[in-house]
């Protein structure tokens, strides 16, 4: 990790993170529409994309925190993430597994390090430093 001066309240934000995603991903899919058949039509259509979109907002927060160096780990974890969550919702009768959701996971965690490497990365670093200017 790069050395925050807040680094224990970034980790507890990064869990909440994680386990809010985790949750969401493990809800009901119609949950949020009321109608079954609508919502899922329109859940299907989005998945993907809705997918690729969470991924890359995780691998923002993340390169936040680590130095370009650890980048790789930061990916691989969160395919990593994204495994452990497809795993899950095949334990779930009311979710489907699918493959093609690690892949639009992963799509959004490349371009999220991608935008790391090209100047984003660290940006908590910064956020500490305005924050903490008198």
């Amino acid at each position: 990790m790069l050395p925050l001066r807040h680094i224990r309240r970034w980790q507890v934000a990064s869990v909440l993170f994680l386990l809010l995603v985790l949750a969401a991903a493990l809800m009901p899919a119609v949950w949020f529409w009321g109608d079954k058949v609508g919502g899922l039509l329109w859940f299907e259509s989005v998945d993907k994309w809705l997918h690729g979109a969470t991924f890359l907002a995780l691998s923002l927060w993340f390169i936040g925190l680590y130095a370009k160096s650890a980048y790789w780990r930061v990916g691989l974890g969160l395919l990593i993430f994204g495994l452990i969550i497809e795993a899950c919702q095949r334990m779930v009768s009311y979710r489907t597994a699918d493959l093609i959701d690690v892949g639009a996971d992963a799509a959004g965690i490349i371009l999220g390090l991608v935008i790391g490497a090209a100047g984003l990365g660290g940006w908590c670093l910064r956020v500490e430093k305005r924050l903490t200017k008198h």
